[in-house]
């Protein structure tokens, strides 16, 4: 071993993999890598960091949050009405670090930023922030950026639908996720690839919180979808699609989109087709309590009331039926720092403790198509936390995260 070495002593840890717990538990982490779990001898002279009672675990990973709203000036969870407007780019980034702190220290060391679609004059804000955390000029959680969500004039996520602005009072650019049509939203997708998006997302259904939208509409026809899909894909980057739907969920499995974001009304049948086409799902679930509508138009809290039952009876058939579920929040739908709230969610729909354990690390890393995380193992890299009791008996135990240590570097400790 070389460099630094740390030995994190703690009453147990847990294999995601298996569900076990091991007590007690020894870590050796040399540099930015886990070194042993559990051996017979530790190096002389590392640093010893004891976490007495508490329990060792991966970092966890939520696969859909937005870190450039909400938080500080806005935590309720409903979208700011004039954010669009009165905020610039800069101050939209220095919310962000914010929001990736609360959420690197709330024991999510990996997410994905499934953006909205913003006036940032075509500036992709979370792939700069991906560069700075990775730079260590900043704390947070490694970033899979999405850059601007896509989609179509009038459809969900057009801030416009959020907000009722006038004509003409935010226009948005293709480059900024407005795109109608195979030419345009094959641009798109081109323009986020450009500069530095990892995962496309794509609004491919109405939407719960946006004026004007019914939540179970397709909004984009096969064909803009087939080409959304064809043009990520030849670049080798995934697409994960915003639906509520059940003929936008069908649509999208269809044209061969790698993870369905919600997926709430989802009959029988498409949730059949998602297991034979292996089709992620991140439900998303938590928003059905987490979610403070109460201030929300009445058109949307309709919606809301409508929706949401049916999500929660969804997602208990997709967990039964074997869908592969990755855990995601949708913050700050659910305020940033609550991620693990999502967890919960997933055991109250029907998942043991330990599977919800797993959609927050292994499926998520398979989701984004990584495997140098989301377990403890040699070789790793050094994402790991702590907390008290055993999360694999009682899962709200996640939700008191003590220690955190990612890339090898403490960020949080008791």
């Amino acid at each position: 071993m070389s460099g630094q070495v740390v030995v994190l002593r703690a009453a147990a840890w847990v294999d995601v993999e298996t569900g076990q717990r091991h007590t007690p538990a020894v870590i050796v982490v040399a540099d930015n890598r886990i070194a042993a779990i559990d051996p017979v001898e530790v190096p002389a002279g590392a640093r010893v960091i004891e976490l007495g009672s508490l329990t060792l675990l991966p970092g966890l990973m939520d696969m859909e949050v937005n870190l450039l709203i909400g938080g500080p000036d806005n935590p309720s969870g409903l979208p700011n009405p004039m954010h669009g407007v009165q905020d610039d780019p800069v101050y939209r980034t220095l919310r962000a670090t914010v929001n990736a702190r609360t959420t690197l220290h709330a024991g999510f060391t990996t997410v994905r930023n499934l953006g909205l679609m913003v006036k940032t004059g075509g500036y992709l804000l979370d792939v700069d922030l991906h560069r700075a955390i990775e730079q260590g000029w900043l704390e947070g959680p490694r970033i899979v950026a999405a850059g601007h969500a896509i989609t179509p004039t009038g459809g969900h996520l057009d801030p416009t639908m959020f907000q009722r602005l006038a004509p003409h009072i935010m226009p948005i650019t293709v480059e900024e996720g407005r795109a109608n049509g195979v030419p345009q939203v094959r641009e798109c997708v081109r323009y986020q690839i450009k500069y530095g998006a990892e995962v496309i997302k794509v609004s491919a259904s109405g939407g719960v919180m946006s004026h004007g939208t019914l939540a179970g509409a397709q909004q984009y026809s096969d064909e803009e979808l087939a080409a959304i899909v064809d043009e990520a894909h030849r670049a080798g980057v995934p697409v994960a699609a915003h639906a509520h739907g059940d003929a936008g969920i069908r649509a999208c499995i269809r044209a061969g989109v790698d993870c369905i974001e919600h997926g709430s009304l989802a009959e029988d049948d498409t949730i059949a087709l998602m297991v034979e086409r292996g089709t992620f799902l991140v439900p998303t679930s938590y928003l059905s309590e987490g979610l403070d509508v109460s201030k929300a138009a009445p058109a949307l809290q309709k919606k809301a009331a409508e929706v949401f039952p049916r999500a929660r009876e969804t997602l208990r058939k997709a967990i039964a039926a074997g869908v592969k579920i990755a855990c995601g929040t949708d913050a700050p739908a659910v305020p940033h720092g609550q991620n693990a709230k999502e967890l919960w969610a997933l055991v109250d729909r029907g998942m043991t403790p330990a599977q919800a354990l797993r959609a927050a690390t292994v499926t998520s890393a398979e989701l984004i198509g990584i495997d140098d995380r989301g377990r403890l193992a040699p070789g790793l890299l050094a994402d790991i936390i702590a907390v008290p009791g055993d999360p694999t008996v009682d899962i709200t135990t996640i939700e008191d995260v003590r220690f955190v240590m990612k890339d090898g570097r403490v960020h949080k400790q008791p």
